[in-house]
């Protein structure tokens, strides 16, 4: 008769057991050695640290192993790989591997006994967790940062939780097509042609379709452009038209509307607040600081921020976030808040972890734009990053931006699904200008000449703003105008030529 199998049990020499089942990593393993095949099912999520016996996550990656070279895993074979394994020689030595195979009951539940291997390695990794977050809360021997603490903690939970989803498993053809007609139905009753959500400009929205869902956008500009004036004006029509489909009984789902999180790095929340109150109320935000505004205009004023109360715009001003203190505050956001929108002003502002990047600026810009990519895909978002752009575009004579322009990293255009820049052209010609000249004064013919050419490059130039898509994944790259109100830094769709009345 023989000998029943031992099975180490290590989960009973811990002062708390942990959640463990080790007859059941025992009887899958058996069950591969007997049918390689099962194999091909279970590796798609199960990996060698699931098992709670060590032993058994070394077999398994053994005949995993294997099989990725397309040679049989059975006792026979594996027999060499563990002859000097220390745990395998106190249950017997590689004849353990033998007993693994004695009983065929894992042939019939190999995939529930995977699950169930999974689902209690993400118990012990909660418990790990949990038993860290109390570890760190006592000791008071280091600076007690509270906060800091509550962040590392929700990114360990969340990486458990992305443990346990299913996101990133293989769909069928079916599900993606199906994904694929619902975003053109919703295109299609939009009424503005938007799969995505809306900018808020018709102009955008016709050339990118809105704001895709796990996108990463990049918005650049030298300063002085108004990237972040168009940002601001992104983040309000969006809110906006989230209130306007909530009120009109619009499925969430199907809304072209977002509830927005803006991460101001740069400015303070009531900044920000204050240059979105000027756009919306057309008062000068340099009028609303120093208080020169009538009575109408403080009416205006408070008319707009009675519609702004009621909008889901959330700011966090906090300064120098990290990539990891982002990506938790905007999980935070997404659960509490429902957030659909991100977006950050802007990308150089923001740090890396501190460990790939060793002083080199470049490697951490790349695991920050990484990083805003995975937030984008792990929340199922738009991220809008905002990027600054190097000082080369000033030394030349073109000065409309490229790719090639983007500041200190070419990851930044690799991981952005779309790369959109900012440009005026009034900006540049405002420096030019020459002497003033006229011909009433009897100035020089030349003179006159070059002052009156400078006003009509003015005039075309005025009140007009270019976003250049200069990558998109989805669609055409190409040039919008917008029209740019400076003194109110307000965007707004330019009046097509054919549909204004004849000038006689």
């Amino acid at each position: 008769m023989a000998e029943p199998l031992r099975i180490m049990p290590s989960a009973a020499s811990e002062p708390l057991s942990l959640p463990s089942n080790v007859e059941a990593e025992a009887a899958l393993l058996g069950a591969m050695m007997i049918d390689n095949r099962i194999a091909e099912d279970v590796q798609v999520r199960l990996r060698a640290d699931h098992f709670h016996e060590p032993l058994h996550g070394r077999i398994y990656e053994a005949i995993l192993r294997l099989a990725d070279r397309n040679m049989i895993a059975n006792p026979v074979t594996l027999r060499p790989l563990f002859e000097a394994d220390e745990a395998m020689k106190q249950l017997g030595g590689p004849a353990y591997l033998v007993g693994l195979t004695g009983s065929g009951s894992g042939l019939i539940g190999a995939r529930d006994f995977a699950t169930q291997i999974y689902d209690l390695a993400l118990l012990r990794a909660l418990i790990g967790v949990g038993r860290e977050m109390v570890d760190k809360a006592i000791d008071t021997s280091e600076s007690v940062d509270p906060k800091s603490q509550i962040e590392q903690a929700e990114v360990a939970l969340y990486r458990v939780a992305e443990e346990g989803g299913e996101e990133g498993g293989v769909k069928t053809f079916v599900q993606a097509a199906r994904a694929a007609v619902q975003q053109a139905e919703r295109a299609l009753n939009s009424g503005g042609h938007i799969s995505g959500i809306t900018t808020g400009f018709d102009s955008l929205n016709g050339k990118m379709g809105g704001l895709h869902r796990s996108d990463l956008l990049i918005l650049a500009g030298r300063p002085g452009m108004g990237k972040t004036s168009l940002a601001t004006n992104i983040a309000f029509n969006a809110a906006r038209r989230a209130v306007r489909d909530k009120e009109d009984g619009i499925d969430p789902a199907k809304s072209a509307g977002a509830g927005v999180a803006f991460f101001s790095l740069e400015m303070s929340a009531d900044q920000l607040a204050t240059r979105i109150l000027s756009e919306q109320s057309r008062i000068s935000s340099e009028n609303l600081r120093m208080g020169k505004i009538s009575q109408q205009d403080f009416r205006d004023l408070a008319r707009a921020a009675a519609e702004l109360e009621t909008l889901p715009l959330y700011i966090d001003d906090t300064p120098g976030l990290t990539i990891a203190a982002l990506r938790t505050r905007a999980r935070r956001l997404k659960r509490q808040r429902g957030i659909d929108l991100v977006i950050i002003d802007y990308l150089q502002l923001l740090q890396g972890s501190g460990k790939s990047s060793d002083g080199n600026r470049v490697q951490e810009i790349s695991e920050i734009s990484r990083g805003l990519k995975q937030l984008a895909k792990e929340l199922h978002v738009p991220v809008i990053a905002l990027s600054q752009l190097s000082r080369a575009v000033e030394s030349r004579e073109n000065k409309r931006p490229m790719l090639s322009d983007l500041r200190e990293s070419g990851s930044i255009e690799q991981d952005a699904d779309m790369v959109m820049f900012v440009y005026r052209e009034e900006y540049y010609i405002n420096f030019q200008k020459p002497k003033e000249a006229s011909r009433e004064a009897g100035d020089d013919v030349s003179t006159v000449a070059a002052f009156e050419d400078w006003q009509r490059q003015m005039a075309d130039a005025h009140g007009i703003a270019e976003v250049v898509i200069a990558k998109q994944r989805h669609g055409a790259t190409g040039t919008v105008k917008l029209k740019f109100e400076s003194r109110f830094t307000r965007f707004s769709d330019l009046a097509d030529d054919s549909y204004l009345p004849e000038q006689h």
